[in-house]
């Protein structure tokens, strides 16, 4: 005997849920920008300091446009302009489609396989999005964070996702691209997949678990 315990098999997968910027679709702050600002050293000083992904984060975290906007003009006057174009034209950062993430997405559906999301997402931008994109009709349902003012990796979101998709989470396929939100989801038991294959590499695994041909 080795004194190590059997390999424990994962359940069968009841359902899969997916994180939407960088799984589903491309997102990038640049692609927004870079059709406002013309010099390369330029756009990349703006995106890592005035308008970065972590101060567009509060806005999936919860906090209104009307607080964050004119507080980042206040700081950074002469881009006030552009600032201004992140809340108008937000939309433009998400080009397009994740190549293969759709596709997969609808082979799981057509084989009936139960589909969530879990998006960290500012409310005052979801319902557009979403509007335009056919893609989630196959979606049971999307839980948001700028809806519920909770972010991930922030265990409390995972919990609030087992209770409203009624799965138990040792049987759900979580997929996301953020490291440290595949970890939290991992830990409080959930199946996972870190999405650093693209739709190659989540095709490969979803048909190992028999969920696609």
């Amino acid at each position: 005997m080795s004194g190590h315990p059997a390999p424990v098999e994962a359940p069968p997968v009841q359902a899969v849920v997916f994180d939407v910027g960088r799984v589903l679709f491309e997102w990038d702050l640049r692609h927004l920008f870079a059709k406002l600002i013309a010099d390369p050293a330029e756009l990349e000083w703006f995106c890592t300091t005035v308008v970065t992904p972590e101060w567009h984060f509060q806005h999936d975290e919860g906090v209104s446009l009307s607080v964050m906007v004119p507080a980042r003009k206040a700081e950074f006057p002469d881009h006030a302009d552009l600032i201004d174009a992140y809340a108008a034209r937000f939309g433009e950062s998400i080009p397009g489609p994740v190549p293969g993430s759709i596709e997969i997405v609808d082979e799981l559906a057509a084989r009936g396989v139960p589909l969530f999301a879990i998006t960290n997402f500012g409310a005052e931008f979801w319902p557009d999005f979403r509007a335009r994109e056919p893609v989630f009709r196959h979606f049971r349902d999307v839980i948001v964070s700028g809806d519920e003012k909770l972010a991930k990796p922030d265990p409390a979101i995972y919990h609030l996702a087992e209770r409203r998709f009624g799965v138990p989470r040792e049987a759900m396929l979580f997929i996301d691209d953020n490291a440290a939100n595949i970890t939290s989801a991992a830990r409080l038991g959930w199946q996972v997949h870190h999405f650093t294959g693209g739709a190659e590499g989540l095709a490969a695994d979803l048909r190992s678990r028999g969920l696609i041909t």
